[in-house]
């Protein structure tokens, strides 16, 4: 006998509030839970300073966070799913210094 993982209903699920430090995202939801995930995860968002981590805004009503800095999007649905920044996207960027490096 086995058992099913649950599924989630993540276009159901809203951001409401976004805390990042230096080595974690975490995203609280409308429905009471929170998410983390490592920063490292989102290379873009990890090269940011500190002010640009925490200058993010919500879009599609919570539907994903925008960082206008970095120019890092990350939605709902990919962090419930524990899907990191595609590796490429984000060396194709560090190569270019589009990104300031975090002090």
């Amino acid at each position: 006998m086995s058992v099913s993982p649950a599924i989630v209903e993540e276009h159901d699920v809203r951001a409401v509030n976004v805390l990042v430090d230096a080595e974690r995202l975490t995203v609280e939801l409308d429905d009471g839970r929170a998410i983390s995930a490592l920063v490292a995860w989102y290379p873009l968002l990890s090269r940011g300073s500190r002010d640009q981590r925490n200058r993010w805004e919500l879009i599609g009503e919570g539907e994903g966070i925008h960082w206008p800095e970095l120019d890092e999007d990350i939605s709902v649905e990919q962090l419930l799913k524990g899907i990191p920044a595609p590796k490429h996207w984000a060396e194709e960027f560090a190569a270019a210094s589009l990104v300031t490096p975090r002090p």
